[in-house]
C-alpha cells in the first residue's frame, strides 16, 4: 500500500486539469491509481426515437494498481473504488470535461455520496479521473439485429482520491 511520504512525492507531479474539474481547496490527495479495464455499453433501442438504436453505458469494470503496478482495489459500477485494504467509495459525477485524447473517455470531478470501510478509499470526498485512453462507446454496428449486445471497450485512467476531512 503506498504511503504517506509517496502521495506527497506524487501530490507535485499531478496533472493539470480544467478548472470545473478542481477539487475544493481544503481537499488533500491521499492517493493516486491507475486504472485498467473495461468500459461497458449496451446495444439500446431509443425509446424516444422508434427504430433507433444507440450504445448506451453500463458501467466500468476495472482493477486499480499503484504507481508500482501493484494491484490495491477494484472498479465497478455505482461508481464504486473499493481497495484491498477494506476502504470503500461510491460517487456521482459532479463536473466532466473532455478528454485531451479525442478518442479517450471523459475527464471526470467525482464527489462521494458514501465512504466507508477501514483503508484509505473510506476517507475519500472527492475523486479526479484524467488521463483517459480509450474506452469511448462504438460509433457504429448498434441495431435491432443485435440488440441487448454488450461491447467491453479497453480503457485506462489515472483515478486520483482526495479527503477534506
Amino acid at each position: 500500500m503506498m504511503t504517506l511520504l509517496a502521495v506527497v512525492a506524487i501530490a507535485a507531479a499531478s496533472t493539470p486539469v480544467p478548472p470545473s474539474l478542481a477539487v475544493p481547496a481544503n481537499a488533500n490527495l491521499v492517493l493516486r491509481a491507475q486504472g485498467r479495464g473495461v468500459q461497458i455499453y449496451v446495444c439500446t433501442a431509443q425509446p424516444d426515437q422508434p427504430g433507433r438504436y444507440d450504445w448506451r453505458f453500463v458501467a466500468p469494470q476495472a482493477n486499480l494498481f499503484d504507481l508500482g503496478g501493484a494491484p490495491i482495489g477494484r472498479h465497478y459500477a455505482g461508481p464504486t473504488w473499493e481497495g484491498a485494504d477494506g476502504g470503500e467509495v461510491v460517487g456521482e459525477v459532479r463536473a466532466k470535461a473532455p478528454s485531451p485524447n479525442p478518442s479517450a473517455i471523459d475527464w471526470l470531478l467525482i464527489s462521494a455520496k458514501s465512504a466507508s470501510g477501514p483503508g484509505v478509499l473510506g476517507t475519500v470526498s472527492f475523486v479526479q479521473r484524467v488521463n483517459t485512453e480509450g474506452g469511448r462507446a462504438p460509433t457504429g454496428g448498434c441495431s435491432r439485429v443485435n440488440a441487448g449486445e454488450e461491447a467491453r471497450i479497453p480503457y485506462s485512467a489515472e483515478y486520483d482520491f482526495y479527503t477534506s476531512r
